[in-house]
């Protein structure tokens, strides 16, 4: 290719989309490591002919051919994760393609030269049966129990249990980078629950979630907090204690300084922003807002609240071990809202949440 030729074919790159720019991808893999394109296809059982390889889907996840939107999703997660973490195992950028394998793209790193591929590193790593992620995504969106989901999928109630868990983890770590303009936060309580324990429990086992066994708050209460600005940005956390260092743990990196914090006034939180610095506005009775500042109430987080235990009603309890997973899968549900797609939670599930996408 004289050089004419090969400055039009760089400027032609701007305007592939995303199974074209992948396809490009593995051809120069194969080129630099001297596999022809046939013996490739031999090796992998793809079809030889150029026009059934160069087939780019439509727009949107759902296709004719489960293996090219699966081999489309992968490559988006893999363009997303090298442009927000580069090499999962030294952080390195100089990444090159290093063909196929198992219907993923591989890359190799120039700094520590691994392998590696899209879901590297992720809790999707290793993970059987992609061709049913699509229904473990469906059964995230309408939450469903475990009986439902493992019935949708066709596996066992231990496997989808597991496979809940392991869509769920890397959402607990995808929350907004900032809170900022009114923030409102508020604590609500969650019963204790030892759900799936069998053995060295300090009290007699409950059924379908049962009850406390005093009323008000007490020890068989957990705490959480949650935080939330008008733009809908929301943040929760278990707390180890009610207090503002425990408070701090969680709300301290995101409220930003200048943000008018809107609280009920209790003691903790009260506490945790004089610590912080932050405007504080205590609003004793929800739902009635002073006329000279109608803007600064607490109706949403408790709204949020609400929405919340509504929601968790269906688990008939919700083990205390597991309840960060189950607050980041109803945060993800009111983060993505019209955009709760399967794919949006797929790529979740491989640390590219929504609030991580936002803040690329």
């Amino acid at each position: 290719m004289d050089s004419v030729a090969f400055r039009a074919w760089l400027n032609g790159i701007r305007g592939l989309d995303t199974a074209q720019r992948g396809q490009v991808m593995r051809e120069l893999a194969l080129a630099e490591a001297g596999i022809s394109r046939n013996d490739d296809d031999r090796a992998s059982g793809a079809a030889s002919t150029p026009d059934a390889a160069c087939v780019a889907p439509p727009a949107g996840y759902k296709t004719s051919s489960g293996a090219t939107a699966k081999a489309d999703l992968m490559a988006r997660i893999g363009q997303s994760r090298l442009a927000s973490i580069g090499c999962p195992h030294c952080d390195s950028d100089d990444i090159r393609p290093w063909g196929t394998a198992g219907g993923k793209p591989r890359y190799r790193c120039a700094a520590c030269r691994k392998t590696f591929n899209p879901l590297t590193g992720t809790p999707l790593s290793g993970l059987h049966y992609p061709d049913r992620w699509q229904d473990q995504a469906q059964a995230l969106i309408n939450g469903e129990t475990i009986a439902k989901a493992a019935a949708r999928r066709g596996v066992d109630y231990t496997t989808a249990f597991r496979w809940r868990h392991r869509f769920l983890k890397a959402l607990t770590l995808d929350k907004p980078a900032s809170l900022s303009g009114i923030v409102e936060a508020d604590e609500t309580f969650i019963l204790e629950s030892f759900k799936g324990k069998r053995d060295g429990l300090r009290r007699a086992p409950r059924k379908r979630g049962g009850k406390a066994s005093k009323r008000g708050l007490s020890a068989e209460q957990i705490p959480v907090i949650v935080a939330r600005d008008r733009s809908g940005a929301t943040i929760d956390g278990v707390l180890p204690r009610l207090d503002a260092a425990s408070i701090a743990a969680v709300l301290g990196p995101v409220v930003e300084k200048s943000a008018q914090f809107c609280c009920d006034g209790g003691t903790a939180i009260k506490a945790f922003a004089r610590r912080a610095g932050v405007a504080l506005h205590v609003l004793p009775a929800p739902g009635i807002p002073r006329p000279e500042a109608p803007d600064l109430h607490i109706n949403n987080i408790n709204a949020s609240h609400g929405r919340l235990k509504e929601w968790m009603r269906r688990f008939h309890g919700v083990a205390t071990a597991n309840l960060p997973n189950y607050l980041s899968w109803r945060r993800t549900i009111e983060a993505l809202g019209n955009g709760s797609t399967q794919e949006a939670w797929i790529m979740g599930a491989a640390g590219l949440g929504p609030y991580q996408q936002s803040s690329r």
